[in-house]
């Protein structure tokens, strides 16, 4: 069986993330033959063009650790009705410097969790469009904008609610699948 390396991107940075257990939950919830790395962006200094001569060790990390999977999964809270800042600097690191975009033809997934009653449904959309440019292939259906709660979600990735955890199980098969499609069209 054809094992599918996955770097996951929690867009929170918050010690008590619900993104973070969403990402947890999701990860329980994938077909067996996804392998999942976090892909860290707390550490990255704000991106600047001056930079692209001399790239700082952990810009050049966070590279690596894209060259080294076969997809990403982005898992992220909605702020101020974009995506946050330290995932957008992490994304900005990515696509630099001009002609080394790491995003460039990677399948992508994104989904995210919010209190609120429209999860994160225009924080995706302004993320969607970053991602665009960048020219990752993104699974573009099903959207998946959750409401998170503390009954549903606990803290280590159990779900609680069958309709829920089927909807996760759901998403994580068709983003599978997406994988699938686009690497068999765009070998990384």
């Amino acid at each position: 069986m054809t094992t599918y390396k996955v770097g996951y991107f929690v867009g929170s940075l918050s010690s008590t993330s619900i993104n973070r257990v969403l990402a947890k939950a999701l990860i329980r919830l994938a077909p067996e033959d996804l392998e999942f790395t976090e892909i860290a962006i707390g550490n990255l200094p704000l991106y600047s063009p001056d930079y692209d001569q001399d790239f700082p060790p952990e810009a050049t990390a966070l590279k690596d650790a894209i060259r080294a999977v076969d997809a990403v999964l982005f898992v992220t809270p909605e702020y101020n009705r974009s995506i946050p800042g330290a995932l957008k600097n992490a994304i900005d690191w990515a696509s630099r410097p001009w002609g080394q975009n790491s995003f460039d033809h990677i399948p992508a997934g994104v989904i995210g969790a919010s209190i609120g009653p429209i999860g994160t449904a225009v924080g995706q959309q302004s993320l969607r469009a970053v991602l665009s440019f960048c020219n990752a292939r993104q699974m573009t259906a099903p959207e998946a904008y959750i409401h998170y709660t503390p009954e549903v979600f606990r803290a280590d990735g159990d779900v609680t609610k069958d309709s829920t955890r089927e909807f996760l199980r759901q998403f994580m098969s068709e983003y599978r699948d997406h994988v699938v499609r686009v690497l068999t069209v765009l070998p990384r």
